[in-house]
């Protein structure tokens, strides 16, 4: 095997979980962290896998286009790339081996949404969240009725489910590497930890994979990872808010949602104002991570009504990670195994990256992509420290 155990766990143990924030709970947070109280204008805020396309955007931007076409365009990069396997094309399927997509949008210009979710065989759901807020006097459309829309409006029906992307789906069958259960919030949620397992047989499970996988077709420098999908859904998506030199501002959340979710599951991505909320009069905020959780706080909208309210972007954004916690009595066994990060753009250019933990771990910590005339990833600021942990648990980690 090319890794252990104790690659599946978290690099770190987590520290005692307290609301302190080491020094960063005020409205000023220390300087080189992703949070700003004054601003530049125009600017743009984004997920990390946005990097690579808001170069352009920006330029967009600041040639006078409107900010949700600029928000569009770094969105779309990831949905057209087959190798993000949590965004478009190449988004890992649902257990049924089917690609399902989510979005929303909003317009700060004109106050219109857009929204679809459990979308099928449409690999820009970003455009098409964008066509329901154009074409139609609603603001959600989803499964085959949004299909049917999106054909209606020209956009091409696509196999969405790449060669790799179905060879990952294979081993997660072929394996019986079924997670359903006791989610966080049930109150026998501890019935998903196994016992300890026998000596040997974690290792003796990670053969069986290797070799599935190794019969599959998988090849074997990406074995590893295919792996941890199959243990560890992921549940990878993109944020985009744009904000230009006038004080016009749009959002846009887009994702594939949970890696072999039973069909028809939606998560908060296509959700307005959980996933994502704009606001004109005062600002715009999206989210990642624990899709359930957010949904139950209506994250977005949560951050941009403290806003509305006096907060600054990082204690609005704050604010609503607490709110999740405190649903959890701040217990720390169940909140390692969640995470959140918020991405936050007030209508002066002030914004904040913020998080419920550090990172995935220290070689993968939560980033926030920044252009305001100069490109860069800052590190997110986070409520708790140490490491999110992978859900579900190991045999035996608890």
């Amino acid at each position: 095997m090319s890794f252990s155990r104790r690659e599946f766990l978290s690099t770190a143990v987590v520290g005692s979980l307290s609301l302190g924030l080491r020094g960063q709970e005020t409205s000023q947070p220390a300087s080189k962290t992703a949070a700003s109280t004054t601003g530049k204008r125009p600017i743009i805020i984004t997920a990390h896998n946005g990097y690579d396309y808001i170069d352009e955007a920006f330029s967009m931007l600041r040639g006078g286009a409107d900010t949700l076409e600029a928000a569009l365009r770094v969105v779309r990069g990831p949905e057209d790339d087959p190798k993000d396997d949590s965004v478009g094309l190449g988004g890992l399927p649902n257990e049924e081996g089917v690609v399902e997509l989510d979005a929303c949008c909003m317009h700060g210009p004109t106050r219109r949404a857009g929204s679809v979710g459990g979308v099928r065989n449409i690999k820009n759901v970003s455009l098409l969240a964008k066509a329901v807020m154009e074409h139609t006097g609603h603001v959600m459309l989803v499964g085959e009725g949004a299909e049917r829309f999106a054909v209606a409006q020209g956009f091409p029906r696509e196999d969405l489910l790449t060669e790799h992307s179905r060879k990952v789906w294979l081993l997660y069958k072929e394996t019986h590497s079924d997670w359903w259960g006791p989610s966080l919030a049930d109150p026998n949620w501890k019935k998903r930890f196994e016992a300890p397992p026998r000596v040997g047989e974690w290792q003796l499970r990670m053969q069986h994979m290797e070799q599935v996988a190794a019969e599959i077709g998988i090849a074997a420098a990406m074995r590893p990872d295919a792996i941890r999908r199959v243990l560890f859904p992921p549940t990878g998506t993109i944020h985009c808010s744009a904000l230009n030199d006038k004080g016009e501002i749009s959002g846009c959340t887009t994702t594939s949602g949970l890696a072999w979710k039973i069909p028809g599951r939606v998560g908060d991505s296509p959700i307005i104002g959980a996933g994502c909320y704009t606001d004109p009069e005062v600002g715009s905020a999206g989210a990642t991570g624990s899709g359930e959780e957010n949904i139950k706080v209506v994250g977005a909208h949560t951050i941009v009504e403290n806003m509305r309210h006096g907060m600054s972007p990082f204690d609005a954004g704050m604010d609503a990670l607490k709110r999740i916690a405190h649903a959890y009595n701040n217990d720390s066994d169940r909140l390692r195994f969640m995470d959140m990060i918020y991405y936050v753009l007030r209508k002066d250019g002030a914004y904040a990256g913020v998080s419920m933990w550090e990172g995935y771990s220290d070689r993968k910590p939560h980033t926030i992509v920044v252009h305001d005339g100069s490109k860069r990833a800052e590190k997110t600021i986070n409520l708790f420290s140490g490491y999110s942990q992978d859900w579900p648990p190991t045999p035996g980690s608890y």
